[in-house]
């Protein structure tokens, strides 16, 4: 299994390497990130012991067993949609939030990351093809949300973050993915005091290619590293 696992993330920071050479970006700025929802602890393990330093959960009562039995080894990305009574614990787990998509989520995570003395890392997750099934909010609402998100001093924006519609051709995925680019230019060129946009968390298992093409700093693996997840 281990050997399993270091060859898949091996093959895939070489799939990296080749893009990343391809866009003359450096394989460096782009983060793999392992999405480890319904991963064994032993298994999160043998990802480590391979090179993975970033480990991305859906749910904070999985995350919080993982994380009691791992530790800090990595950074601990919560990925999935956060409700606001779970923030609590979120602030204590997480390095980065990828999911605040409303306000009152963002200040709940605030007061929360205050009264735990830290400053959290935070994306905003944008909606950018629309679909009601997905969370995020739209593009269009995104500089007003982040004008309101530069008041909060225990919150850092980091970036932005989205998932692109499901396809069996990942080209498909690239006009989302640019989108995204586009919109963090827009929102860095209103010049927003505290809002730092260095990340685009974009692209997965099918897409992530064309993701780090758009300008993808971080790419969210999951099947790529671990086979089929375990329902």
């Amino acid at each position: 299994m281990e050997t399993y696992i270091a060859a898949n993330i091996e093959t895939i920071r070489q799939r990296i390497e080749t893009v990343a050479a391809r866009c003359n970006r450096s394989p460096a700025s782009i983060k793999l990130l392992a999405a480890t929802k319904t991963v064994s602890p032993a298994v999160i393990e043998e990802a480590i012991r391979a090179g993975i330093t970033a480990a991305g959960e859906n749910y904070v009562q999985e995350a919080q067993a993982k994380i009691d039995a791992i530790g800090k080894r990595v950074e601990w990305h919560m990925i999935g949609h956060l409700q606001t009574n779970k923030a609590k614990y979120a602030v204590k787990l997480f390095d980065y939030i990828h999911s605040v998509d409303r306000m009152d989520l963002a200040r709940e995570i605030d007061k929360r990351a205050a009264l735990a003395g830290r400053k959290i890392n935070v994306l905003v997750e944008i909606n950018v093809s629309g679909e009601e099934t997905k969370n995020g909010i739209p593009e269009s609402q995104a500089i007003g949300l982040m004008k309101d998100l530069s008041g909060l001093e225990n919150i850092s924006v980091q970036g932005l973050m989205t998932m692109a519609p499901y396809s069996d051709d990942p080209e498909n995925s690239r006009p989302y993915f640019s989108e995204l680019k586009s919109l963090q230019q827009k929102i860095i060129d209103e010049g927003i005091v505290g809002i730092q946009l260095h990340e685009l968390s974009m692209g997965m298992t099918d897409d992530f290619e064309i993701a780090i093409e758009e300008g993808s700093t971080i790419v969210r693996i999951g099947r790529a590293i671990f086979g089929e997840r375990k329902t």
